[in-house]
């Protein structure tokens, strides 16, 4: 199964499978539909790998196979 989490708007707004995610006021990472076990795992590895990583300028679509 892949998991593909394609940003929105950087640093607050992502899509997992379709699902959106967002954060909020308070710096959380709110889903607006239950994410399964796999997509929550890619999503942190993506928030730790590019989002959190300030080299990267622009997000870019990425692909996690499960």
């Amino acid at each position: 199964m892949s998991i593909v989490i394609n940003p929105i708007s950087d640093h607050e707004l992502y899509e997992v499978n379709g699902k959106e995610i967002y954060k909020d006021s308070n710096g959380n990472w709110i889903a607006r539909e239950e994410f399964t076990q796999q997509e929550r795992n890619a999503f942190q590895n993506y928030r730790k790998a590019v989002i959190d990583n300030k080299n990267f300028k622009k997000h870019t679509k990425a692909e996690y196979k499960g």
